[in-house]
């Protein structure tokens, strides 16, 4: 039964109807500012990057490229830094970039009693760029990673320059339903074995994960799946962290900030995924109403939640902008 859940919490998500390419206010093209070709960064390379920042919250997880003035971005669920391989390589070389693990995902180890509730994990973000002397960011954001950002910028508006957010949460859609079946999996205490799984049975994770998330879903290599999955189940005290992680989605951690979005000065621009069928078009709409200085929308045709892995260009491109225009 559990089994049946979770593939329908996978499953359900692949039906996404292809929606056109439409953009709001301001959508000019310009090609990728880099010189040469491109290694992109594979999960070996990624791995010896790491490094960890002990903080009153525990040994967090990062990797930082680059130098200049600070980006930072924020992962989704179940994913980890790694999400921002191919925008870092395109980026660090116009930006200080840092792309931490959040506290329950990947690679960052905390205690049992931390709280993994987005309004910590903005307090964390708060405490690791004090570690690392960065006083103000450009903010590139995913999922549930968005809830953060959005938080953090509430809490501390004078530490963000911009923010680029990808499909994400946002208050009238928090979590999605979608999320939910991940939820009670959690709730069960279910969620990590089904998860584990992905580890010897690459197939479905790419037949369910992979096919809900990616427009190609082939490009979710093994490698990748293991980098995600390996250290979400590697003890009893990350799979209950995993679990506990989920578990913090609700209530809607962003319920009330509407109106301090309204009063924000920081640059917007949002870029989603035309044929992501967890966070909706709707909500793309009301990040670009809500925020008095957004940029505009640019939606992606054919890319799903996790599109910035397969179009790490078009993250670049748009971060660049909204960088010359902030």
């Amino acid at each position: 039964m559990r089994r049946r859940q979770f593939l329908e919490w996978t499953g359900v998500m692949l039906a996404a109807g292809a929606v056109g390419a439409c953009v709001s206010r301001v959508d000019t093209h310009r090609g990728v500012e880099h010189a040469g070709p491109l290694q992109p960064t594979d999960a070996e390379a990624f791995r010896a990057a790491r490094r960890f920042a002990d903080l009153p919250f525990g040994r967090i997880a990062y990797v930082e490229r680059g130098s200049g003035d600070a980006a930072l971005f924020l992962h989704g669920a179940p994913l980890n830094g790694f999400q921002w391989r191919g925008a870092i390589d395109r980026l660090s070389a116009h930006r200080r970039c840092v792309a931490p693990d959040f506290m329950g995902l990947g690679y960052s180890e905390v205690p049992e009693r931390q709280s993994l509730a987005a309004d910590a994990q903005a307090e964390m973000l708060v405490a690791l760029l004090d570690a690392l002397a960065i006083s103000q960011v450009d903010i590139v954001a995913s999922d549930s990673g968005g809830a953060v950002a959005q938080l953090f910028m509430v809490r501390h508006p004078e530490r963000v320059r911009t923010l680029l957010l990808t499909n994400c949460d946002v208050e009238p859609d928090s979590p999605p339903p979608k999320v939910q079946v991940a939820i009670e999996m959690a709730h069960a205490g279910t969620l990590a074995d089904a998860t584990a799984r992905w580890l010897t049975d690459k197939v479905l994770a790419r037949s369910t994960f992979g096919a809900a998330v990616y427009r190609d879903p082939s490009r979710f290599a093994d490698e990748t799946i293991e980098y995600y999955v390996t250290p979400l189940v590697s003890s009893p005290l990350r799979r209950a962290q995993y679990h506990a992680y989920h578990l913090a989605l609700e209530p809607n951690p962003l319920a009330g900030i509407e109106a301090a979005l309204k009063r924000s000065t920081v640059p917007v621009r949002i870029v989603w995924g035309a044929s992501d069928d967890i966070f909706s078009q709707a909500d793309a709409d009301y990040l670009d109403r809500t925020f008095p200085r957004s940029q505009g929308i640019r939606r992606v045709p054919g890319a799903k939640l996790f599109f910035q892995e397969e179009f790490p260009d078009i993250i670049a491109e748009e971060a660049q902008r909204l960088w010359r225009a902030g």
